[in-house]
Parts: structure tokens; sequence; C-alpha cells
């Protein structure tokens, strides 16, 4: 299964990684086909220089050892995608349908209202229980 993840799951996993969402995303990573994109990486890279600045070496450490597919989709025409609440979210939406991801995994409070099919939107704890705690 492909599963594309937000920034913030990878800030909450990279700063705490015995965390429910660090757990998760440690599962993910090991069972799953990561997939990451680019306006994550930048968003991430912004809150870090912004928020943990000593911790950006760690960071980059972090992202080096983690296996990811990249993918990078521009928005071509924001009408043809299900609206979201904030708008900043959109990229990340639109990297998500148009890599076609089984699922995106996101702790946004946005994603919660938009019903599409595919990808499935779920809660890292939504995660955790239908895919970790079964095992």
């Amino acid at each position: 299964m492909r599963v594309m993840v937000d920034a913030n799951i990878i800030i909450s996993a990279g700063l705490f990684p015995e965390s429910n969402v660090g757990k998760t995303l440690e599962h993910i990573a090991k069972n799953e086909s990561l997939v990451i994109c680019k306006y994550t990486l930048e968003e991430l890279s912004e809150v870090f220089f912004k928020k943990f600045p000593k911790r950006v070496q760690y960071f980059y450490h972090f992202m080096d050892n983690l296996k990811y597919e990249l993918v990078d989709y521009e928005i071509d025409e924001k009408r043809k995608y299900p609206k979201i609440r904030d708008i900043d979210d959109l990229p990340l939406l639109v990297n998500a349908i148009e890599s076609k991801v089984d699922m995106l995994v996101t702790g946004d409070k946005d994603f919660e209202e938009i019903d599409i099919e595919k990808p499935k939107i779920m809660k890292p704890r939504e995660y955790e229980e239908k895919y970790i705690k079964q095992k």
C-alpha cells in the first residue's frame, strides 16, 4: 500500500519517536511504501529552521535515513479537486490524489470534511488501530 503523510506526522515522529505518531510513521516506513511530496519537504524545512533551529541537522539526518518516494505535482486547476477548508493544504491533497496513493495519514483537521474514495484519509490513531494493533 502506498501511504502519504503530512509534515506534522514527520515532525512529531522525528521529535518524539516513541509516541503513537512516531510508531505509526515507523510502521508505515517499514511495512508500506511511504510517499512524501516536495511541498511537505519544503514545509518541513521551513518549520525546522523557524521553530527548531538547533535541531535542523537532526531533521536532515532523520530524513536521510527515512526511505520514501518523492512526488511533485502542481495544481493545474483548483476546481477539479475537492474543496478544503485551508487552501494552504491543497498542495498536499493534490499530490495525494495525483500520485494515486492509497492513503493519506494526517492529523490536520482541515482534511476531516473531505469526502473522497481515494486516497482514504486517516488520522494516525485510526491507522494505528487498524494496521498496528491488529498484528
